[in-house]
């Protein structure tokens, strides 16, 4: 891997095709959802409106906060957090749930990858090829299965385009940063008429060691040596897609192949590297205006072929393969008694294996069916929400013929999870109103959960599985009250959740090989937390001046021991400044993230520190191409700071802070 890039390459890349979105500044909008933005996750009936706290990246918001993970990109959000293996894997974690408890999916459809497996495996998405990122938090997520309890994150993108395109149409990204030597390039065109459309995007991201303010030791040579930066964080990650559909009076019909490889280094390990790659095959239809009871189907199918190889030393050592399907029928509804909504099916079906000295969980085979329904009712005063998911899930251990710890005699697991969820929203005045929801929902134990039996060194833990392990059952409830008036707004939201049987990885007096011994168990547990977010005008004349600010608090606590639960984030409270004039935009801002002192016994409690961060941008009007230039600063202050919700901060505290000062320079065309 390396950190440069070549300059034909890039200027290629750049003729050949274009970007992914407009840029300004970050917009984090709680429900309702603004209303140039449809929330697809929560609302399948296609409103702008919800029930439930939803944030909503745009395609201006991504290319100015966007990161090379999904995890830090989203990250700092209300309730929103980062697993944070260092720069090149990260995941969601929202209202402190992480795991197969927050959904990942692709234009609605499971995104079928290996990530939710190990905190080092990356999610193969990235925002240099995305529309818009949605983040539903609550209990209304159920709709997308009990994996979707923590929440659901939709990544969208036109692939498949949905609407008919006239003439050509193109974008075109570049930018570069310090802190990781970034040097990216990024390109979407699309063309069509009233009956055809094709789309064709491409990227590749560059990365070098991420650099932080201390020196810390690396060796990859055999000799320890001491810099000011990550050691093993490069990383070089490239995809492109195709995606073709054909329109009718009343409907349409695509499909669109993808890639994602990335090669990047595991920074617990100096001298680990992997190479990843995923192939996604996708096919989307509509048909609408049927005729009878139903209004329009809606159908999603696609297949994807994962697989990553770690390399130590250059050689080839564990491979993870997952294989699958997904598919999902929607069909909405006429009103019936004045409800509206949707009733649906999902399939889906993995293939999972891991071959090597160190493969921790034996090869697998999942298997769920769904059948789900989601209605609302409106009202006068508001709008009701309800909906059921009942899910059938057969999850089998193939063993491993390599290694003799993995018995393929454990047979297979079944499971049928049933989840409930309603809300509503009460509007008290045009500019006031208050949300509330509440939910039951249950969750089938992950293969991993219940047979792995090897050493994960990503963790420094040896990981045993519990086969007797049941469905792992939450209640929820969540509440919010939400005000908007022309530019300013205020959303503030409390939430519970109680888990009868939270399945989590616990310590064990034991030691296997040299490593501590955890095993899967189930506990009861609770989550309360607060989130909140608002933006007021302070100014406004030929130019304005906004203030916005976000704060947000989850306690999590093992109620079965009377302890913490480990990797919760602390008390975040953020505002920026934001000043606007013509095509100018400029912004400065700071987050306070509080000590995390509350950890159980065996992780290590993190201080206080504070991340400053500015923007500039200009939006250059050329004939019929907009150019819109931007530069970032963040960490202006060079803070040295840990994340407490990371795992590397209890496995090697020290080797892996946050990255240190970084300014990243780009400019983004549309034509």
């Amino acid at each position: 891997m390396t950190s440069s890039f070549p300059l034909s390459a890039l200027a290629s890349a750049c003729l050949a095709s274009l970007s992914l979105g407009h840029f300004s500044v970050l917009a984090q909008t709680t429900a309702p959802a603004a209303p140039t933005e449809i929330v697809i996750t929560s609302n399948p009936l296609g409103r702008d409106n919800t029930t439930v706290p939803v944030s909503t990246l745009g395609r201006s918001d991504l290319l100015e906060r966007g990161q090379s993970t999904l995890g830090e990109t989203l990250n700092g959000l209300p309730g929103v957090s980062s697993t944070y293996f260092g720069p090149n894997a990260s995941r969601p974690i929202i209202r402190g749930l992480d795991g197969d408890r927050i959904r990942v999916l692709n234009n609605s459809a499971s995104s079928l990858d290996a990530s939710s497996l190990s905190y080092d495996h990356a999610v193969p998405l990235d925002v240099l090829s995305t529309d818009r990122i949605e983040v539903l938090r609550g209990p209304a997520a159920l709709l997308y299965g009990g994996s979707a309890v923590g929440g659901v994150v939709n990544v969208i993108d036109n692939r498949i385009p949905r609407e008919a395109v006239s003439g050509v149409l193109g974008k075109a990204q570049v930018q570069a940063g310090t802190g990781n030597h970034e040097r990216s390039v990024a390109g979407l065109v699309e063309a069509g008429n009233e009956r055809f459309a094709l789309h064709l995007d491409g990227f590749d991201r560059r990365t070098g060691d991420v650099g932080v303010p201390v020196k810390l030791a690396c060796d990859t040579s055999g000799e320890t040596q001491y810099a000011r930066r990550i050691c093993n964080s490069a990383s070089q990650s490239r995809g492109g897609a195709v995606g073709v559909s054909t329109f009718w009076d009343h409907g349409y019909l695509g499909a669109s192949v993808n890639t994602y490889q990335s090669d990047y280094g595991t920074v617990a390990e100096d001298q680990v590297k992997i190479g990843m790659k995923s192939t996604r095959f996708a096919l989307e239809g509509q048909v609408h205006q049927l005729p009878g009871w139903l209004q329009s189907v809606k159908a999603r199918l696609s297949h994807t072929d994962y697989q990553h190889t770690e390399f130590d030393n250059g050689t080839p050592g564990t491979l993870f393969a997952n294989k699958g399907h997904d598919l999902r029928i929607e069909a909405r509804h006429r009103p019936f008694a004045g409800w509206q909504g949707v009733l649906g099916v999902q399939s889906e079906s993995s293939l999972f294996s891991a071959v090597g000295e160190e493969a921790f969980a034996p090869s697998s085979r999942t298997r769920s069916h769904a059948v789900f329904v989601h209605e609302e009712l409106p009202t006068a005063w508001g709008q009701v929400t309800a909906g059921a998911r009942w899910e059938s899930v057969r999850v089998e251990s193939l063993g491993n013929p390599e290694l003799d710890r993995f018995d393929a005699s454990m047979g297979a697991q079944k499971f049928n999870p049933f989840s409930l969820a309603a809300g509503t929203v009460f509007k008290l005045s045009p500019t006031w109103s208050l949300t509330g929801n509440a939910a039951m929902t249950q969750r089938a134990p992950k293969d991993y959960e219940l047979f792995a039996n090897g050493p994960h060194l990503a963790t420094h833990a040896w990981e045993i599985g519990n086969k007797n392990l049941g469905l792992e059952k939450s209640n929820s409830l969540d509440a919010g009250v939400h005000w908007t008036s022309g530019p300013d707004r205020m959303s503030l939201t409390a939430y519970a959740s109680h888990f009868a049987n939270y399945i989590g990885l616990m310590n064990t007096p034991d030691v296997e090989a040299d490593l501590p011994v955890q095993l899967y168990q189930g506990v009861k547990a609770q989550f309360r937390g607060l989130e909140a977010s608002g933006r007021q005008r302070l100014w406004q004349g030929t130019s304005t001046l906004d203030l916005d600010w976000r704060a947000d608090t989850v306690r999590a606590t093992n109620s079965s021991k009377g302890e913490p639960l480990p990797r919760i984030a602390p008390m975040r409270v953020g505002a920026s400044l934001e000043h606007g004039q013509g095509p100018w935009s400029a912004k400065l801002g700071a987050d306070w993230h509080a000590a995390q002192q509350r950890v159980p016994d065996g992780s290590v409690a993190t201080g206080a520190y504070t991340l400053v961060n500015a923007s500039v941008t200009y939006r250059q009007k050329l004939d019929t191409t907009v150019l819109n230039w931007f530069v970032r600063m963040d960490n202006l202050t060079d803070q040295l700071a840990y994340s407490a919700s990371s795992i590397l901060t209890s496995t090697a505290f020290g080797k892996s802070p946050l990255p240190g000062r970084s300014f990243k320079l780009g400019v983004q065309a549309t034509f």
